[in-house]
């Protein structure tokens, strides 16, 4: 079933009077047209005239989204997840678990397997699909033995040499006591220190939602890659309001002002790609927008994996310490 959001109504209501005209040329149960009912013919002229023009508005409308909208394509319950991605590109996948200190966190995924017969380690972030897996995935924040397992990932891959695939769609980590009591920010930490050393190449994806420290702790690679209605930010537009504001209803006035999309996070050489998504966004062709990402890691990742461990980390290094430089800009 689709989900439309706010601003596509008008697109909602043309493709509801487009499936409620399919139904007319093809009634259920082989049931007699009745007289006075237009035919099949009429019917299908029809459909391909609200087909065009609900086209046309589909990409009117996503040429000249907002940042505020921009975050709710991001959001899309329908997205693709990092589960969606690690299943639709690596072979052979064997997922691990647990951080070898506390317990097991299904906020973050993980594990080896074979992008196109290359073997690799995966990590992501995983939200869910439903209730019941939003819950057991603790809808995408980790905790702190979320991040302990992604160093554990990441010190495996560089012991035997493998590249390391990212997967990011998080609002951030999570922010409750039992984390905190547990370390957060200093697991956030660990993490963001493992990307930054590995000697393997990292190339993260930011395919949903990318939020605060969170995302950062499993982004920080040789390559960072945006869905093109993927957001990146320091904090969510709502926490911002309520902090600058006291007023969470100006979360759109935030979004705006903290430059969290990827054309704005390109401008400023904080990422270094953005990946098309299919027209209407990646909720509407998933397959498309997981093909279009496994097309940009084919291109990116054979380089980077001919670079000697020293010859990464230095350029990894240089990239990281040019950012936010005065005249980077």
């Amino acid at each position: 079933m689709r989900q439309f959001l706010d601003f596509e109504k008008p697109i909602a209501e043309l493709e509801t009077k487009i499936d409620e005209l399919r139904l007319l040329s093809d009634p259920p149960g082989g049931k007699p047209r009745a007289p006075g009912e237009p035919s099949p013919v009429q019917i299908g002229d029809e459909i391909a005239k609200l087909e065009e023009k609900a086209e046309k508005q589909l990409r009117a409308t996503y040429a000249r989204l907002s940042p505020w909208q921009k975050v709710q394509v991001a959001r899309h319950a329908h997205r693709p997840h990092a589960l969606d991605y690690i299943q639709a590109l690596i072979t052979d996948y064997m997922p691990l678990a647990g951080d070898r200190s506390f317990a097991e966190d299904e906020a973050v995924v993980g594990g080896i397997g074979r992008f196109e017969g290359r073997p690799v380690v995966t990590i992501g972030t995983e939200r869910g699909s439903d209730l019941d897996t939003r819950l057991r995935h603790n809808f995408g924040m980790a905790r702190p033995e979320g991040y302990r397992k992604a160093v554990r990932l990441i010190d495996l891959a560089g012991r035997f040499g493998l590249p390391v695939l990212s997967f990011v769609d998080t609002p951030g980590a999570f922010p409750g006591i039992d984390a905190e009591a547990r370390g957060q920010a200093e697991a956030i930490a660990r993490s963001i220190d493992a990307c930054l050393s590995a000697p393997v190449p990292i190339l993260a994806t930011v395919i949903g939602e990318g939020g605060s420290g969170g995302a950062i702790a499993l982004a920080a690679g040789d390559r960072v890659f945006m869905l093109e209605h993927a957001i990146y930010s320091v904090i969510t537009p709502e926490a911002c309001s309520s902090i600058l504001w006291r007023d969470t209803t100006q979360a759109t006035t935030a979004a705006d002002a903290l430059r969290l999309t990827a054309q704005d996070l390109k401008h400023f050489k904080l990422i270094d790609e953005i990946i098309p998504e299919p027209l209407g966004g990646a909720h509407r062709d998933p397959k498309a927008a997981i093909l279009a990402v496994q097309q940009q890691i084919r291109r990116a990742l054979p380089g980077l994996c001919q670079l000697d461990p020293a010859a990464l980390k230095a350029q990894r290094r240089d990239k990281y310490l040019a950012m936010g430089r005065l005249g980077s800009f």
